[in-house]
Order: structure tokens, then sequence, then C-alpha cells
């Protein structure tokens, strides 16, 4: 996927969730959204480089949207909601060899009480998906998932062993956006109930996929898989 031209600054400090103060390029103090519900632990340090979205709208209380942040090796994509494109994109582009050859991809669609980023259909073959981005590179070097207590994400698994439960496919497809890892694990260390949960729907059925997402400031998309451990 494209992205619209960004602009450049210097992160000062990202604080109540939804804002970051940033020095645009221009020496310019703003305000950005931070579309990111996440503690975002190795991806928001102050003195960082960032790149923002301009909606160019004055009437919006915080015109710029906070899309990109450089550690020094690389580019990460901080915008969660960038995933869900990507995935969407590399689904419908056959990208992803174990979800190529249904005839349709849909988006947000709901099973029982929960409603998932996307279903794949071939006739009445159905394979629903949930999407997870992932910023946190542990200690170890591993991307690791949440970088918060997360009681949705435990409610997602959950009910994608009730989707296999039914008789369909079901996926948990997590996105990392960033090059600076190596595989992918669960975050026990901060979320042992997540943990447990990921281990139990994977035995129940539920399929683990993970993808690299080659980020730079021009464009996203979907690259190659990486080892889930």
């Amino acid at each position: 996927m494209n992205l619209p031209p960004l602009v450049f600054g210097t992160l000062i400090k990202r604080y109540k969730r939804f804002l970051a103060d940033v020095e645009l390029d221009d020496g310019t103090l703003i305000t950005a959204h931070c579309p990111n519900t996440g503690r975002m632990t190795t991806c928001a340090e102050p003195g960082w480089r960032v790149a923002l979205s301009d909606s160019q709208n004055p009437q919006r209380k915080y015109r710029f949207t906070w899309e990109l942040v450089h550690n020094g090796q690389c580019w990460i994509c901080v915008h969660t909601g960038r995933a869900n494109q990507m995935a969407f994109e590399a689904v419908s582009q056959n990208i992803i060899p174990a979800f190529a050859g249904y005839t349709e991809v849909l988006r947000e669609q709901t099973f029982g009480n929960s409603r998932f980023d996307l279903l794949l259909r071939k006739g009445d073959a159905l394979c629903y998906i949930e999407v997870k981005n992932v910023t946190l590179r542990a200690d170890d070097g591993c991307y690791a998932f949440p970088d918060a207590v997360t009681e949705r994400g435990r409610k997602h698994l959950n009910e994608l062993v009730d989707v296999v439960n039914a008789g369909h496919r079901a996926a948990m497809l997590y996105v990392i956006p960033r090059s600076d890892g190596t595989a992918f694990r669960a975050a026990r260390e901060i979320d042992p109930q997540y943990a447990d949960a990921l281990e139990a729907a994977e035995v129940a059925g539920v399929e683990i996929h993970v993808w690299h997402a080659r980020v730079a400031p021009e464009s996203l998309h979907l690259s190659d898989p990486v080892p889930f451990n």
C-alpha cells in the first residue's frame, strides 16, 4: 500500500496514549494523534525521527497523524490500522500462500459475538482472520506480542477457537512492521494469560501466521514470513 506524502520531525514525547508532541523539521512544534493504544515500548523514544501524515484539515483538532518512527536501525510503523490495510491487500493479491485461492476477501465480519478483521470465502469454505500489529522487540531480540496486558486479545483467541469448533478455518496473522529482530513469540513476561491462550488456540487448530512488513516512508507491504516460537 502507498502512504500519503509524509512530513518529518523529531519525537519530543508520547503521552495520554493518543497524543505525541513533535518538532517538525522546519522547527514548528505540533501535537499529533497517535493511533496506537499499546505501551509502544521500543518504538517511542524521545529524540527519534518520526514521519507524520497531514490531513490538511484545519478543522481537525490534531491535524497530523503519527505513522512511522526510526530507531536508528529501521523504520517502524506505529499506526496500528495500517496492519489491517496491509493484510487485506496481501490476502487479496494472494501474496500469503496459506490464504491463496479464496474468491472473496471481506473486512470486519462477525462470527458469534466477535468481529474479525478478515473473512475469506470460496463457496461454503470460510476462513476468519484476526490481524495484530506487532511493534515490540523484546530483550532477547524476538518480536513479541502483546506489549501490554490485553483481555480483548485473549477474547479474540478464544473466539477463533469457537470458529474452528464450528468447522471453519481460523487464523491469527501477526504483522511485524520493523526489521531489527529475529523470530516471533508471545510476550509471556508481559501477559502470561495471553501466552497460554495463544498456545491453547494453536493446539485447538487456530493457525498462526507471522509476516514481516517492509516499511518505508513511501509504502508499506507484507514481504516474507517470520519464524514463530
